[in-house]
């Protein structure tokens, strides 16, 4: 990480200060609203009317155990750092990104003075803002790994990314801390654009997304789903249930509970959407397309594209180049 951004975030804060000269715990009064209450209040670490803003974790104390009303990224920028999420241990090392949604229960264990962890507090309404700037096409993965960070009732309260070493991933994160600790002009408009960046680059990176270790179905769906996204025009359902060991009746079950829509409707949308990049971007002709994406009954795909976009395939071309 650039220097200047670790000097920034290595000082010493008045909080820390206390804690060191003091030997005493975390100031209540700098997160919570109400005597007793254990759920970190956005109106406490969250400026008004910000949906997102950063934070220096605080070092040399042990953060009892707490939820958030709002989600939390912490980016780990040096060092470690020993979260227990839901009971079960995760040690962030150095370029590591963990997600937790509102229902997640954190504890954290000390930090030294060299392991330095940044703190995004994000409202779940900054998502839909952020993502409609990029995201104008459906995209199932992306989709889900935002319903794990906002939905209610997930089996997995966090996401956990290996990050370290992902150069445009370090990248987004250095631009998203100095535009949040500097205030840079158009500041609003940055954060979002970065934000929506940084999730593009980790759904292209969505190997290296691991969550708790009792979801096993949740695993079991980013799995199908980075499937669909990779191998779409031969993918199956078989084919899926096969290099998960599993059986099809009980993934089709896990698919429909986890995106709330079946195996068939989730490689429809993919490759739709690879159907309309072609379209705005290539040359080939539109039967060339419908082969590529997987339809050898090309009549079926112009059928399924007229349902799915209320227009020919030819029609969309011409409205794309228009």
């Amino acid at each position: 990480m650039n220097a200047e951004l670790l000097g920034k975030l290595a000082r010493i804060t008045e909080e820390e200060k206390t804690i060191l000269e003091q030997g005493s715990g975390i100031n209540r009064e700098l997160y919570y609203s109400r005597e007793g209450s254990t759920e970190i209040d956005s109106s406490k670490v969250l400026d008004n009317g910000r949906q997102i803003d950063i934070r220096p974790h605080t070092r040399f104390v042990h953060f009892p155990k707490h939820t958030h009303n709002y989600v939390e990224l912490i980016y780990m920028a040096q060092g470690t750092t020993t979260h227990i999420i839901d009971g079960e241990n995760l040690v962030l090392g150095q370029g590591d990104l963990l997600f937790l949604n509102q229902h997640a229960t954190q504890e954290i264990l000390p930090a030294g003075e060299s392991d330095l962890a940044v703190n995004f507090m994000i409202l779940p309404s900054f998502f839909d803002e952020s993502f409609r700037m990029i995201y104008a096409e459906d995209n199932p993965l992306k989709d889900f790994i935002v319903s794990c960070l906002t939905r209610q009732g997930s089996s997995s309260n966090y996401l956990y990314f290996n990050a370290g070493g992902i150069v445009p991933v370090q990248n987004l994160m250095e631009n998203l801390i100095w535009n949040l600790l500097t205030d840079e002009p158009n500041k609003r408009s940055l954060d979002r654009l970065t934000m929506s960046l940084l999730f593009l680059s980790l759904v292209n990176h969505s190997d290296r997304i691991k969550v708790a270790q009792n979801s096993y179905e949740q695993s079991l769906t980013l799995d199908v789903l980075r499937y669909i996204d990779q191998f779409y025009p031969k993918a199956t359902l078989k084919n899926a249930a096969d290099r998960n060991h599993t059986d099809v009746c009980t993934l089709s079950r896990i698919i429909k509970r986890q995106t709330g829509n079946t195996f068939k409707n989730l490689l429809e949308k993919k490759r739709m959407n690879q159907a309309c990049f072609m379209l705005a971007n290539t040359d080939l002709t539109i039967d060339d397309i419908a082969l590529n994406i997987g339809y050898e009954n090309i009549s079926f795909f112009y059928r399924l594209f007229r349902r799915m976009y209320s227009m020919t395939p030819r029609e969309y071309r011409i409205r794309q180049m228009s």
